[in-house]
């Protein structure tokens, strides 16, 4: 596979395609939806409610966490997640603004 060659590209341009990375996978987006419900969810309580394996949800929720669209409380042995209220209005600004940008021309 080849580099993807990210340093060409704006710190904007990187920060959005991380952002949708976190909604490219069905699971992450069901993860997000289910935090989104129940305002806070135990990482237990989500492998009850999906069809994944927890190993499987606990890379998902890592790669949330790294994106920062979620955030954990460590209280061993559970770790509490929710929704990072500021990255989520930061994707909804991104992605509001690159949808907005559009206007509809003569094309193809």
């Amino acid at each position: 596979m080849g580099l993807t060659k990210t340093e060409v590209f704006s710190d904007q341009q990187n920060r959005l395609a991380d952002l949708a990375k976190a909604f490219a996978h069905p699971a992450r987006v069901a993860i997000l939806q289910l935090l989104i419900a129940k305002k806070a969810c135990v990482c237990g309580d989500l492998v009850d409610e999906l069809p994944l394996a927890q190993p499987t949800v606990s890379q998902h929720l890592k790669e949330l966490k790294r994106i920062g669209l979620i955030k954990g409380e460590i209280d061993p042995p559970r770790v509490c997640y929710c929704i990072n209220e500021s990255v989520w209005e930061e994707a909804r600004q991104s992605f509001g603004s690159l949808l907005d940008s559009f206007v509809p021309a003569t094309c193809c």
